[in-house]
């Protein structure tokens, strides 16, 4: 597992990459990120083409910026959400802000709380698509199938100390989605 001095060999080397311009760098980047990039940026914004702007952002500041990413703060993933986060609510203020003035009404508390409400969703979404395979297994047959623990241990095939343990730990996970800052990474490392 990778720790806040070692970050994952292939988060090194691309970074690596990315700061010689090697064009293929960018290209496996966005190969491995842009799902998770659209996806958070659609969720703050609520609009596709605002997401594809947001996406052709995130990887031209990447690109134009590789040492902006230092691998001793985490992996590449985290940073690459955060700044896909970071811009996508910048984009959001500036679109409702806009939008508050033309129709005269609006405040600006209103505005903060739809922005907030966009982030929570949007690190909400990042942490359960980030996290382990058997923690969101659990996680979706409990919440979206409506599954008590020993039906979700009877359908993963595992104890039901084990369903009730993994439950936990993905709530764990999914309640800092309120907290400031960048989402968690499993096993508690950041």
């Amino acid at each position: 597992m990778a720790t806040k001095d070692a970050p994952p060999r292939w988060d090194r080397r691309m970074q690596q990459r990315l700061a010689r311009g090697e064009a293929a760098a960018l290209g496996e980047l966005y190969d491995r990120f842009a799902s998770l990039v659209h996806g958070l940026a659609h969720r703050v914004l609520c609009d596709e083409e605002a997401a594809d702007g947001i996406t052709r952002e995130v990887f031209v500041h990447v690109w134009e910026n590789p040492d902006a990413y230092d691998p001793k703060q985490g992996p590449l993933r985290s940073w690459v959400a955060t700044l896909t986060h970071r811009l996508a609510v910048q984009r959001l203020r500036a679109t409702e802000t806009e939008a508050l003035e033309r129709a005269g009404q609006g405040s600006s508390e209103e505005l903060e709380r739809r922005v907030h409400r966009a982030s929570v969703a949007a690190r909400a979404d990042y942490i359960v698509t980030s996290m382990p395979t058997p923690l969101r297994l659990a996680l979706e047959r409990a919440y979206f199938q409506r599954r008590d623990y020993r039906q979700t241990a009877a359908d993963l095939g595992i104890t039901e100390d084990e369903a009730r343990r993994r439950l936990r730990l993905g709530l764990q996970l999914l309640s800092t989605a309120h907290e400031p800052g960048p989402p968690p990474e499993y096993g508690g490392t950041r």
